[in-house]
């Protein structure tokens, strides 16, 4: 039984990390085939290639991508907007078929008002070593998320609610909360001065929607957060900006109705994708 796919203006995802272990690429299956967007913004850190494992691409993986192909066919706009993760996109900024358009940063003008996209890491003062310290991290963060879903399996068995260890310790290091603030008010003080009305990035998985005033420009910042922990994702409509919280309730009666056997037909299946997309655009 089919459900109906919500209607969505603009969507915008980030820090997704297909390729990782802590990716939840089921779940962001889930909600892309949950709705009916005219655009789609992908805000960086989509792939990570710097993180990249191969044991860790499963079917959810790749379905994603089936996903995204199908909506480019289907004549919905998909921005892909590089990260530092994927960085190795760069080589094809500007590339574009179609409805389809890879890129550093985006600006729109969303009924009247100006909205600039872009991930964020330009703006981080951390990035300068950063390939090095995210691959010496990244073991940790990997066995950190690991012992976290053992956890997490207990507490569901027992009917607890879940935790997320490395969200409580952002949020209670006072490192990264004097970090995340800086990030936000040097984004936000750039907006200004470029006058523009939205701001929307990733990079630091932090959701959120916050005003920030000055005398006499007042500018919206918005995080669309990440797919490994808080599962989030910006929504506009009717000259409105949401925030949509994953949540498995709302997805119990969505079926998905095809398995792929095996590795071959997985590949397979998602190369003549790419073909039939690439052919019709």
């Amino acid at each position: 039984m089919k459900t109906t796919k919500r209607n969505v203006k603009i969507v915008v995802i980030s820090d997704t990390h297909l390729g990782t272990i802590g990716s939840r690429a089921k779940e962001l299956h889930q909600y892309l085939n949950s709705i009916q967007p005219e655009t789609i913004v992908l805000n960086g850190d989509i792939v990570d290639i710097w993180q990249f494992s191969k044991r860790h691409w499963n079917k959810y993986h790749t379905k994603v991508i089936k996903q995204i192909l199908k909506f480019i066919s289907n004549g919905v706009k998909v921005h892909y907007i590089v990260g530092n993760h994927d960085e190795a996109l760069r080589r094809f900024l500007n590339f574009e078929l179609e409805g389809f358009k890879i890129s550093n940063k985006l600006s729109m003008n969303l009924d009247g008002k100006k909205a600039w996209f872009f991930h964020g890491d330009v703006f981080d003062v951390t990035m300068e070593h950063s390939r090095w310290l995210t691959r010496l991290g990244g073991f940790g963060y990997d066995l950190l998320i690991f012992l976290n879903s053992i956890v997490n399996r207990g507490l569901t068995f027992f009917g607890r609610e879940k935790l997320s260890f490395s969200k409580t310790i952002k949020n209670k290091v006072k490192a990264a909360v004097s970090y995340i603030n800086s990030f936000e008010t040097t984004v936000v003080e750039i907006a200004m001065r470029n006058n523009f009305d939205f701001v929307v990035c990733g990079h630091i998985h932090q959701p959120v929607i916050k005003k920030f005033k000055s005398k006499s420009k007042t500018v919206v910042y918005l995080n669309s957060g990440d797919w490994i922990e808080n599962m989030t994702a910006l929504e506009y409509n009717n000259k409105k900006w949401s925030m949509f919280h994953y949540n498995s309730e709302l997805f119990q009666n969505n079926v998905d109705d095809h398995e792929y056997k095996d590795v071959k037909t997985l590949f397979s299946d998602l190369v003549e994708d790419i073909t039939l997309t690439t052919s019709s655009l």
